[in-house]
């Protein structure tokens, strides 16, 4: 089957997520850069979403560009990834208005580790039962990136108990990781 509605569906579901997590961003009392302040919390929690939707819409369109066929099986894999997507915003909301406290920071990065292992199945789904999605097999290989990301999700997840802000920390590292279109993808699509 085609997947051009799946493409413009999930475009469509980003667009809210995105537009969602901006609505939740309050405009301060007064009219002095010292009332932003207190808001610096909810604006690096919005920032760090941000990026990481971004980072999920790129790639998700790079892997889409490059299969030639979906199932049904792979529409309720999308499906699931973007459930997990569309919690960000209540994540973000809860982590930056309490100042980054140890539970919505561990809750911001289960959000996360199921993001990847929901993108990841999708990747699966697309790949195993599809010879003709080879292209995106090849490209992804063993997905190193892809578990390394979650091995820091689960070492961010176990740090913000003790230390919220080292578990902070774990996720915008992997934001980093992934912050270019993932060229492995890129180079397959080139060829």
């Amino acid at each position: 089957m085609g997947k051009g509605r799946l493409e413009a569906f999930s475009d469509g579901v980003i667009a809210i997520i995105i537009t969602i997590m901006v609505l939740e961003l309050k405009v301060p009392h007064g009219a002095a850069f010292n009332d932003l302040l207190p808001l610096l919390p909810v604006l690096g929690s919005y920032v760090l979403s941000f990026i990481y939707v971004g980072i999920y819409w790129n790639n998700h369109h790079h892997m889409l560009h490059i299969v030639q066929q979906i199932s049904g099986g792979a529409l309720w894999a999308n499906l699931h990834l973007l459930f997990w997507l569309s919690l960000i915003p209540f994540v973000t909301a809860w982590m930056g208005e309490n100042h980054f406290q140890a539970a919505p920071v561990a809750a911001y990065g289960v959000i996360l580790l199921m993001c990847a292992v929901a993108y990841s199945i999708l990747a699966r789904v697309l790949t195993r039962h599809h010879p003709e999605n080879r292209a995106l097999a090849e490209a992804i290989g063993i997905d190193r990136k892809g578990w390394l990301s979650i091995g820091f999700y689960i070492a961010g997840i176990a740090l913000s108990t003790p230390w919220p802000l080292a578990g902070f920390a774990m996720y915008v590292i992997v934001a980093l990781i992934w912050l270019a279109p993932d060229r492995r993808i890129e180079r397959r699509i080139v060829q």
